[in-house]
């Protein structure tokens, strides 16, 4: 399969070499021409993925128009909330029966829509042919060919096979997944709840508490997710609780650094500067707790994550308010 990969970071690198190592022929996209200059000369981005081969059969290009060329699959990993302007103008560049793959973690801002509908209404494009894949997908780790496990999703069950099949190899292993919203949904939450679990290590606090937000975040994720639709089984696979505990654990994760930034006593602006690359976590707060509101879903752990993040709330004071809600039954 011929593919394309719009994104050229950290996760959209080693996604190209994920597609590569399963035997497609790949062509990377980025704006920057010295990264783009790297990966075609020395098959490396030191950039984003420093001391990491890439295969041969990744090239990569800054023009649009001959990334997407004869691609059979357009995979895109760019930042939630900009992807819809960047991409818009490559509509008439995509082949007509591509499937259209989201690599993105987010909710956007203003639509509260999921990254699989901006795609699709983006490029014109039937979401029967939007996949998304999620999962635990720490890139550094996937890049140096640790094993992992992840999901592909798509409404048709052939379309994600499809896409499997494109990416499974030695150490990357795809489950199909015909659940989007819930695979989607817990991609975007699980990094809400990953800032929160960062604030409470910058705090000082230590393994219960990260066990408590970690385990009260999965209840608030599928509280919300049931709500709107999703399956059940979702929440407790790959995509949700498998999600949640790699981001939350591992400080590869930036909405984690983030967090930690916050907790120690940065502002959001010094937090953000520090942690460099997107945090999807920060803005996707805000959609997640609006769409929660539309939904009349209690959501205290994303609340508490606004009011820290966006309302400039003291930590310590959202923390008593956590801890002082209402008791109640833990499955209620």
């Amino acid at each position: 399969m011929k593919a394309a990969v719009l994104g050229a970071g950290a996760w959209g690198t080693t996604f190209a070499a994920v597609l590569a190592d399963a035997g497609c022929e790949v062509t990377l996209w980025g704006r920057d021409e010295a990264v783009a200059s790297s990966v075609n000369d020395s098959r490396r981005n030191e950039r984003f993925l420093p001391g990491v081969e890439l295969p041969a059969g990744v090239s990569a290009t800054t023009d649009a128009s001959a990334a997407l060329a004869g691609a059979e699959l357009a995979a895109v990993a760019l930042p939630s909330q900009k992807v819809r302007a960047i991409i818009e103008p490559f509509a008439a560049l995509l082949e007509p029966d591509a499937l259209v793959v989201s690599l993105m973690k987010g909710v956007e801002r203003d639509t509260h829509e999921r990254m699989s509908t901006v795609l699709s209404e983006a490029w014109d494009v039937p979401t029967s042919r939007v996949v998304v894949v999620s999962g635990p997908n720490l890139a550094k780790e996937i890049a140096a060919k640790q094993p992992t496990a992840t999901v592909i999703a798509a409404e048709d069950e052939a379309v994600a096979e499809r896409v499997s099949h494109a990416t499974a190899s030695g150490y990357f292993r795809p489950y199909t997944n015909t659940d989007v919203l819930g695979v989607e949904l817990s991609g975007a939450y699980k990094n809400i709840i990953a800032v929160a679990v960062g604030i409470a290590d910058g705090m000082g606090f230590g393994h219960n508490t990260t066990a408590t937000v970690i385990t009260r975040g999965l209840a608030e994720i599928t509280r919300l997710g049931l709500a709107l639709g999703a399956k059940p089984d979702t929440f407790s696979g790959l995509a949700g609780m498998g999600d949640l505990i790699a981001t939350c654990a591992s400080p590869l994760s930036r909405n984690h650094t983030l967090g930690s930034h916050i907790g120690a006593g940065l502002s959001l602006e010094d937090a953000i500067a520090r942690t460099g690359g997107t945090a999807e976590g920060v803005t996707t707060s805000q959609s997640i707790q609006e769409l929660a509101r539309e939904s009349g879903v209690d959501v205290p752990i994303c609340d508490a994550v606004v009011a820290m993040l966006h309302d400039g709330q003291p930590k310590e004071a959202v923390l008593g308010a956590l801890l002082s809600r209402p008791r109640k039954a833990e499955g209620a």
